[in-house]
């Protein structure tokens, strides 16, 4: 099993969802968070005043798949997320040992 966390722009996250789903990934862990990398933020004007934005908003999609279902997520998502500009994110895979769904108390493969 691996876990894939993905950085990408909000307004994409609908799409990846719903492609996501065509590709029968159902289940995943969205959260808003903020970061910058070769972006490195930018400047914003208010009240008159310049000021520097160095942590843009994102949203991190957090996903556990089966070994064979991974090259199935991580083209979906690189395909649905990409607009071609600085910014678009990044995808990030690692091993996951262990799943344990806490209702049933399924192991493995089978709670997730």
């Amino acid at each position: 099993m691996k876990k894939i966390e993905a950085i990408i722009k909000p307004f994409k996250l609908d799409e990846v969802k719903d492609q996501l789903q065509e590709k029968g990934i159902l289940g995943m862990t969205v959260t808003e968070v903020k970061g910058f990398g070769r972006q490195k933020g930018h400047t914003e004007l208010y009240r008159g005043a310049e000021y520097q934005v160095d942590f843009l908003p994102k949203v991190k999609v957090e996903l556990i798949v089966s070994d064979q279902m991974l090259e199935v997520a991580v083209e979906t998502i690189t395909k649905t997320a990409q607009t071609g500009k600085v910014g678009d994110g990044k995808i990030f895979v690692s091993e996951v040992t262990d799943v344990i769904r806490i209702r049933t108390a399924e192991k493995g493969e089978d709670a997730i």
